[in-house]
């Protein structure tokens, strides 16, 4: 590498490291609000709504709606179609929130299936959308890494027949991810919090979750 490659690599790491420190030092306030919620309130402060795309055996796509909360990462809500509409994504939100446990803020991709019946159903919610950047995953990292972690974890091990045999899969595999699977960012907790049990309880034994593909540790009395 020439002196003038490496002032330039070192020129680009400045800007990057510089930009950082502003991005920490004044954060965006849409972005403040989506992190957590206000003291006292007990809705998630912002919902993250996803489709996620799975092909059957027989080539046949099949649409999955995710709705995320922020809090402990907990999926509130998912269901399975192959022809997903503008009317049917307004459907899972209604039964994502119902009665009054609607979010503040609502963040979601550009995806062409949030038409004008959607965004009307999530004004008349009260929630205030938030739109990610065109091509700007990175903006919705916690739902992107829910739909890479069941894909990579679940889907890709299982053959799927149709609607019901994908809807099956993933109950199964949420409820383990609920309730089984730790995540770093809550201090290697699950979404719904484990107590964490004394030597004295005896040895560990593996209960199989997710027809094998887990396991959850638990100590168990002899």
């Amino acid at each position: 590498m020439s002196d003038t490659d490496r002032a330039r690599e070192l020129e680009d790491r400045r800007r990057v490291s510089t930009a950082a420190k502003r991005m920490l030092s004044t954060p965006h306030p849409v972005l403040l609000a989506m992190l957590g919620n206000e003291p006292g309130e007990s809705c998630p402060a912002a919902g993250l709504h996803r489709l996620l795309h799975v092909p059957t055996i027989r080539f046949q796509v099949l649409y999955v709606f995710l709705v995320l909360a922020h809090d402990r990462r907990r999926i509130l809500h998912f269901n399975v179609t192959a022809h997903p509409t503008a009317e049917w994504t307004g459907q899972q939100l209604r039964e994502a929130f119902p009665f009054d446990q609607s979010p503040r803020y609502m963040l979601r991709d550009r995806d062409r299936i949030f038409g004008d019946d959607f965004r009307k159903q999530v004004r008349d919610m009260g929630i205030c959308e938030v739109l990610s950047a065109p091509r700007s995953p990175w903006q919705r990292a916690y739902v992107e890494r829910v739909i890479g972690s069941s894909r990579r974890e679940c889907l890709d091990h299982v053959i799927v027949f149709h609607e019901n045999a994908l809807r099956r899969t993933l109950n199964s595999y949420f409820d383990y991810y609920h309730r089984s699977r730790t995540h770093l960012s809550l201090g290697k907790d699950s979404p719904e919090p484990r107590a964490i049990q004394p030597l004295e309880t005896g040895s560990v034994v593996a209960l199989p979750q997710v027809g094998g593909l887990h396991h959850r540790y638990e100590r168990r009395a002899a």
